[in-house]
């Protein structure tokens, strides 16, 4: 009796976390539809509507937006779309586990009022898109991973390919969580024989990859402008390097940038220290005469200044990369990181083109005070989720269940994905982690719904 007893209580306590999820979507629409847009969202929909490529960024954003526009106008359905995807993956978890505790009930309604959760998914911003599509391709995966039993679970597995094919274009060192979900899949086959488990992964891997080309070639607008520099993310990277380098160590001297710009040179020499931040790229602009310097020098040159610098001044290069990623995963002055998004931004032209209402109204103020209330609490520290992705990992590396490997190859996928930053940051704005913090609740109420038991050694063992 006791144990039909405890068998009613997790069922019960597995259709409360499935109405707490499907409230938290509810809840997080109302709160935030039709949607916030930057300056990037403003871009991202203008490309969409008028099929002429705006910017450097990956083209799938706008790809992903213009269906959803074309039946509403607008980007109130490509939000509900993408919450959706979030949390109707979450109401799916309780479907991984034999089990359900009210711990994971608890949690998860805490984790709904949480800013990452109420007021991100309301964001039209492509990391919440990456974000959302990596949980959602890494829950199929589990599902296929728990439900492998003689033939291959294909339709999880085809969900979970596109799902992270459509993550990679979206932030392309997303390609790390596609990497990782291949080795999870081989992992899992690795009873069938190793040459089997292989198969497996490099296939995942081959597959995945074939779906992102399609994707990719789909996805890229019919007109792109002439003058229009599709290699801007190198560029902005190596001017960050460099001008940081130099601001960093005075003694470096800029000799590739002297042989083709003397006075780019000078320029650079005298205002680097000043003009230099740690906090985001976009304070090299701040100067016209400097950033006309910069991006007038030719390609060639800052390319090789930029590898100078890092073969000859490697001291110089790291100081410059470690002050970055301080910044952009500690976040020590976090309103200067962009820590939330309300409301509607971006050129006064584009916006009355779309016809959307720009600026913060009431709701949007409301929405964010809310958030600023966790502004200086852990909530909104990324050292927070990495420490709870770290110990659920721990904790299911007990267990080693078939699905348990998944989420260990989900945080283990994230916490390499956040390391890249160190190489590549350009910003410290929250968003840019937001995979870290979304990865780290989805694993704690993962493990929550069904807790590791601390089994004992058996006996005759140590």
């Amino acid at each position: 009796m006791s144990e039909t007893a405890q068998a009613r209580r997790e069922a019960r306590a597995a259709i409360a976390f499935r109405i707490a999820m499907a409230a938290g979507l509810l809840l997080t629409l109302t709160a935030n539809l039709p949607g916030h847009m930057s300056l990037d969202s403003v871009v991202s929909l203008t490309e969409a509507r008028s099929g002429i490529r705006q910017t450097w960024a990956p083209a799938v954003s706008s790809w992903v937006l213009k269906p959803f526009d074309h039946l509403l106008a607008g980007t109130g359905l490509y939000v509900t779309a993408s919450a959706a995807l979030l949390f109707f993956s979450l109401i799916s978890l309780t479907r991984l586990r034999p089990r359900s505790s009210w711990l994971a009930v608890i949690l998860g309604v805490l984790a709904i009022l949480t800013p990452q959760f109420l007021v991100y998914q309301g964001i039209v911003w492509r990391d919440v898109l990456f974000a959302n599509l990596t949980i959602a391709g890494f829950v199929m995966l589990a599902h296929a991973a728990k439900g492998w039993s003689g033939r291959a679970p294909w339709l999880p597995l085809a969900g979970a390919a596109i799902c992270l094919a459509l993550a990679a274009l979206a932030r392309q060192n997303g390609a790390i969580l596609v990497v990782a979900a291949a080795v999870v899949l081989a992992w899992s086959q690795r009873g069938k024989g190793w040459p089997k488990a292989a198969a497996w992964g490099v296939g995942a891997l081959v597959a995945t990859g074939l779906l992102a080309l399609v994707f990719n070639a789909l996805a890229r607008p019919p007109v792109t402008p002439p003058g229009l520099r599709l290699n801007s993310a190198a560029l902005i990277l190596q001017h960050y390097d460099v001008v940081g380098a130099k601001a960093h160590h005075q003694k470096l001297r800029l000799k590739e940038i002297a042989k083709v710009d003397p006075v780019a040179d000078a320029l650079i020499e005298r205002q680097a220290a000043k003009i230099y931040s740690a906090s985001r790229v976009d304070n090299l602009d701040s100067d016209e005469a400097f950033r006309h310097a910069l991006w007038h020098l030719p390609d060639a040159a800052m390319d090789a200044q930029w590898k100078r610098i890092i073969v000859h001044y490697p001291a110089a290069y790291l100081v410059q990369r470690a002050d970055v990623f301080r910044w952009t995963f500690l976040t020590p002055k976090l309103e200067l990181c962009l820590p939330v998004q309300v409301g509607v931004s971006g050129p006064d032209d584009m916006v009355r083109q779309l016809d959307v209402q720009s600026g913060i109204d009431v709701q949007d103020q409301g929405v964010y005070d809310y958030a600023k209330r966790f502004f200086r609490t852990p909530v909104f520290s990324h050292v927070t989720w990495a420490v709870a992705a770290v110990g659920v990992m721990i904790l299911l590396l007990r267990r080693r269940d078939p699905a348990d490997w998944v989420f260990i190859g989900l945080l283990g996928g994230t916490l390499l994905f956040v390391a890249s930053f160190a190489v590549i940051s350009v910003a410290c704005d929250s968003r840019y982690l937001y995979l870290l913090d979304l990865a780290a609740m989805v694993g704690v109420l993962y493990t929550a719904l069904d807790p590791p038991r601390w089994r004992p050694p058996l006996a005759g063992k140590a």
